[in-house]
């Protein structure tokens, strides 16, 4: 009996160890709140050569407000991600490049190619009282203090722009109801936008970016939160079948400031949505949710992009796609990066995509980076299938038809995302569009 005794008192040892080695590895919690992951120092692995002299706004390739020449290694680590103004710098795209291998370059209609010269969309701005909009010329100081281009198609933009919009809620102030920007696009010549948010020392606000009509825009769009601010910014892209639209959204985020960005994504031909939260002091909390639903021959890409720059920050993201239709295709791309100097970091992202035909891909790439071991947690997470045959069987079983049972699966999956949008009247207008797109699976 003892030796017994001995064989499970030593085996329990192992599984207790087994255990806690996967804790270390993906981030939980053990005795110690800062967990220490096999492989890494205290001061971390320096997976990029660069990182010595990081920067927390651009990457270790950025440079000066400048038109000079960019820097950094295509494709090395996402710290050493080149970052310019000068679309030169970026050389002719391939389609072989790793930010571009999922994009049809032939449907960006130009914007990779030709000059930005077309006339933007329209901005027709509701803003409740307190909140300051100003159409500045691109001279204006406040422009390139969030983020610089990580692409050929954002440095074209930002070349071509001439006139930026810009939303300021002023220090202290807490914005009733929402401030929308509506983005009315009414031709097809490729354009370039440029739209500044900054939401002032301890302000609270929603900032809705409604996208509509036909349009071909490369556009740019920087949101600042200064220490304190809690700052929601809903982008939705209802264009017209037609529409095609590049958009890279820059987020600084400052000491204690909360951050929420929620994508939306439901119209136009081609839509591809960048968007990247830096934080720059701690205390820092963003949540990055995105909804898409691509029809036959949509193309709906998202490429996110988390820093991780300085301790004790938390990041949380999801995003959930639904496809029907012959050639439906969608991207999600979510890179996370906790360099060495974040101690204390706590991030998980998480993406699922729900298949309802034949015929549609969704490409899905969690990416995590880590380099220091002394964080709270870290993780991601990735699905994409069909239907869950025993959620349909458990409605059908308490007698709802399987056509009504399909749309509520579909319904609540989404709606989880809709309710962050924490606007009812764009809330409700989105359920009803959902529920089109489902109605038009079942015709």
């Amino acid at each position: 009996m003892s030796k017994l005794n001995d064989v499970v008192e030593n085996v329990t040892e192992k599984v207790s160890n087994a255990v806690e080695e996967v804790k270390a590895r993906i981030g939980a919690p053990s005795g110690d709140s800062r967990v220490r992951i096999d492989g890494f120092t205290e001061e971390g692995e320096n997976l990029s050569p660069l990182n010595d002299s990081s920067s927390v706004l651009g990457g270790d390739s950025n440079k000066s407000h400048s038109h000079g020449a960019g820097a950094g290694i295509p494709d090395s680590s996402r710290a050493g991600r080149l970052t310019s103004y000068n679309r030169g710098d970026f050389g002719k795209l391939t389609g072989r490049e790793e930010d571009w291998r999922f994009t049809p370059l032939k449907r960006l209609r130009g914007l990779h190619t030709a000059e930005l010269t077309g006339t933007s969309p329209e901005v027709a701005v509701v803003a409740p009282d307190g909140v300051v909009v100003e159409n500045v010329a691109r001279t204006d100081a406040r422009i390139g203090s969030a983020g610089i281009p990580e692409d050929l198609v954002a440095a074209a933009a930002w070349e071509a722009f001439t006139e930026a919009t810009v939303v300021t809620i002023p220090a202290e102030t807490v914005v009733e109801g929402s401030v929308t920007l509506t983005m009315t696009g009414a031709g097809k010549d490729p354009a370039a936008q440029h739209i500044v948010i900054t939401a002032e020392k301890f302000s609270k606000a929603v900032v809705v970016l409604d996208h509509k009509g036909s349009a071909t825009l490369a556009q740019n769009v920087e949101i600042v939160l200064e220490d304190g601010a809690e700052l929601t910014v809903v982008s939705v892209q209802d264009w017209d079948d037609d529409a095609v639209h590049a958009t890279a959204q820059y987020a600084k985020i400052g000491r204690d400031a909360k951050f929420k960005h929620v994508v939306v994504s439901l119209g136009g031909d081609l839509v591809r949505i960048t968007p990247s939260s830096r934080f720059t002091a701690t205390g820092g909390d963003v949540q990055m949710f995105g909804l898409y639903y691509a029809d036959a021959g949509q193309h709906l890409e998202q490429r996110l992009f988390v820093d991780h720059a300085v301790p004790n920050c938390k990041s949380r993201v999801m995003y959930k796609g639904a496809l029907q239709g012959r050639d439906a295709h969608t991207v999600w791309v979510g890179d996370v990066l906790i360099r060495k100097e974040a101690e204390g970091t706590d991030t998980y992202e998480v993406n699922r995509n729900l298949l309802l035909t034949d015929g549609g891909r969704a490409d899905s790439v969690p990416n995590l980076e880590i380099e220091t071991g002394l964080i709270e947690g870290a993780g991601h997470a990735s699905a994409t299938g069909r239907f869950d045959d025993e959620h349909l069987f458990y409605l059908m079983a308490r007698g709802i038809p399987e056509d009504v049972a399909r749309r509520l699966v579909v319904r609540g999956f989404l709606n989880e995302i809709i309710q962050q949008i924490k606007v009812p009247a764009l809330e409700e207008r989105l359920t009803e569009a959902v529920e089109r797109e489902l109605a038009a699976v079942e015709s």
